[in-house]
């Protein structure tokens, strides 16, 4: 009996060397013999560099960190007019929406998210909607919620925009679902201090980086749940839809999007939530709100007034999260209605 394993009909000897030859095929041996074999003469080349040049050339690299500092410049100097009107737009859209905030006073705008959490969700929300914002204004942090919501309203919306067509057209289109889907890996993974780095660069300090940083951080989730809500829905119903004889663009308008809102809004709803886990970061760029009151109480080693700032971050995220929860199942609802 021979003594090779199952599967391998030739020496690997003799199979290594086919391999090498170019003359190797899957029925010459084992399948998983050809990348095991490229592995290990790779290794063995990795070893005999080392042996003749005693140590890995670490400043091989060392140069790219240079140039992307170079080309960052170049853009900062040659695209400085498009930088400054996004920053226009951004700081206008934030200070009117604060000024207005702010202009309904704090009973008001109490009285509105409590209303609205009682007409969405429950009396028992709108309760505590109404006591947390209450507190927040007793314990002096009004104008920092304040310009947390604008920040966080600004932001969401903007993600909104480019998210939800990005996640619609990624829905019909496979090649853009494959170049999009690393793409919002990194953007998922990388560190959110990553992001505040050509935002200085191109925006200097300020509600703008801030802004920007956030919103990458922020879309990724919008993007992927349109995406996945459209491509999931239910073959039969699609072709209930094809069978009226609808083209694909009356198939994606009428069928389609109305059917992946809920899905849509979940997404939304962790896009929101994702923005408010940024307000401490973005307030290392000079974004003002709770994230600042966070950082200033750390600064000062005042760990009372930081948890102060901190639970507000933490009540907005509720009352935001149940809000667009709500929306979310009366949608739904609508959909089971129809």
């Amino acid at each position: 009996m021979s003594d090779q394993p199952a599967g391998l009909q030739v020496p690997p000897r003799q199979l290594l060397a086919s391999i090498l030859s170019g003359r190797f095929a899957p029925e010459a041996g084992a399948w998983w013999m050809a990348p095991l074999a490229i592995l290990v003469v790779g290794l063995l080349f990795v070893f005999a560099y080392f042996l003749v040049a005693d140590e890995f050339p670490f400043d091989v690299g060392r140069d790219v960190g240079h140039r992307i500092d170079v080309w960052l410049d170049w853009l900062k100097d040659n695209l400085s007019p498009v930088f400054q009107a996004i920053k226009n737009v951004i700081v206008w859209f934030l200070i009117a929406l604060e000024d207005m905030m702010l202009w309904f006073t704090w009973p008001a705008l109490i009285g509105a998210v409590a209303l609205s959490s009682w007409l969405l969700v429950s009396f028992r929300m709108a309760l505590f909607a109404a006591i947390s914002l209450l507190l927040l204004a007793t314990f002096g942090l009004w104008e920092s919620t304040v310009e947390t919501m604008a920040l966080i309203i600004v932001t969401v919306t903007l993600s909104i925009l480019i998210a939800v067509p990005m996640g619609i057209w990624a829905s019909q289109s496979e090649r853009l679902d494959a170049v999009l889907r690393p793409i919002l890996d990194a953007m998922q993974t990388m560190p959110s201090f990553v992001y505040l780095v050509p935002a200085i660069a191109f925006f200097s300090l300020g509600d703008t980086p801030a802004v920007l940083a956030t919103l990458i951080y922020a879309v990724p989730p919008a993007v992927r749940l349109t995406n996945l809500g459209i491509r999931q829905l239910p073959a039969e119903t699609l072709e209930a839809a094809d069978s009226f004889g609808m083209t694909r663009s009356q198939m994606l308008i009428k069928v389609k999007i109305p059917l992946a809102i809920p899905t849509i809004m979940a997404g939304i709803n962790q896009t929101t939530l994702m923005a408010l886990a940024m307000v401490v970061i973005a307030s290392l760029v000079g974004a003002g709100g709770l994230g600042e009151d966070v950082n200033r109480g750390l600064g000062r080693i005042e760990p009372g007034n930081a948890f102060l700032a901190g639970l507000g971050i933490v009540f907005l995220a509720i009352i935001i999260d149940r809000l667009t929860q709500a929306l979310t199942s009366r949608q739904q609802a609508a959909l089971g209605d129809e």
